[in-house]
């Protein structure tokens, strides 16, 4: 049997299986985030934020940025504390979609701007478990963040249960589509995502750099089929599920994560500042 000569085998590989190499990972902000959840009265608070800053003001150079994300009652001195400091920054943890109104309780992202945060957290797991955040509210907020000049670190991952159905990637497409695709090109690029394998959070599971790096570059896939490899490679991508400092370099170190969105781990200064370095 003769063989064509023009005969080739063509190998698939999904595109978020691709390296498009180190170069465009450098031109992206590079991010460590704190969010210190439900924890800290008002002078625990001060005093650990004093202290991050003193560790970390000399650690976070040129596109690397460092954030606090408080409760609302630290939120004013923390941003007066950060004065001076380009690469630290403040944010809240949540915001309500209403620009205002008869909502007891609850805070505008008005309100939030308005005493110096920078950054909010929406659509954390732990916001859309307890309080059934749906994707379509998350939108809603995002839109009203956005207006009110915050930046959104939207939180997506999927749960235990969904990773072993393998159901894992269709529920981060959803997630990505409903939340935030209704954005045009400008408004996205303002956009940081955090990636939260639920079931590794306050689990002290952490996902394995494999894993992280195969989902980071699947969201930056889609965002790139959704709008342009170049917004895609400007996108920071948030690594959020138990990283600590033992396992922050390597993370950090995969071609699709740009930093973490830290929790239990951002309660300790030191902790919290050797994450920090581990992008060095």
């Amino acid at each position: 049997m003769v063989k064509s000569p023009w005969l080739c085998v063509i190998e698939y590989k999904p595109p978020w299986t691709i390296d498009h190499g180190l170069t465009n990972k450098a031109m992206r902000k590079k991010i460590v985030a704190g969010n210190w959840k439900m924890n800290m009265d008002y002078n625990e608070g001060l005093a650990l934020f004093s202290e991050v800053i003193n560790m970390v003001k000399d650690e976070a150079t040129g596109s690397q940025q460092v954030v606090v994300c408080s409760p609302f009652i630290h939120l004013h001195s923390l941003a007066q504390l950060g004065k001076g400091y380009a690469n630290i920054a403040i944010g809240a943890q949540n915001a309500h979609q209403n620009e205002s109104g008869a909502f007891t309780g609850e805070i505008s992202a008005k309100m939030i701007k308005s005493v110096g945060a920078v950054y909010v957290i929406l659509g954390h797991s732990e916001r859309r478990q307890y309080f059934g955040e749906t994707n379509e509210l998350l939108a809603k907020k995002t839109d009203t963040a956005l207006a009110n000049d915050l930046k959104p670190i939207f939180c997506i991952g999927e749960t235990l249960q969904e990773r072993e159905a393998n159901t894992h990637f269709d529920v981060i497409k959803t997630q990505l589509a409903e939340g935030l695709f209704h954005l045009d090109e400008t408004a996205f690029g303002k956009v940081v995502i955090a990636y939260e394998p639920v079931w590794a959070i306050g689990t002290g599971v952490t996902a394995t750099s494999a894993q992280a790096q195969e989902i980071h570059a699947f969201i930056r896939a889609e965002i790139a089929a959704k709008y342009s490899q170049e917004l895609a490679d400007a996108t920071t991508i948030l690594y959020g599920g138990s990283c600590n400092p033992k396992n922050a370099a390597e993370l950090f170190a995969q071609t699709d994560i740009d930093g973490g969105l830290i929790g239990g781990a951002s309660l300790k200064s030191r902790d919290f500042t050797d994450i920090v370095k581990a992008f060095n």
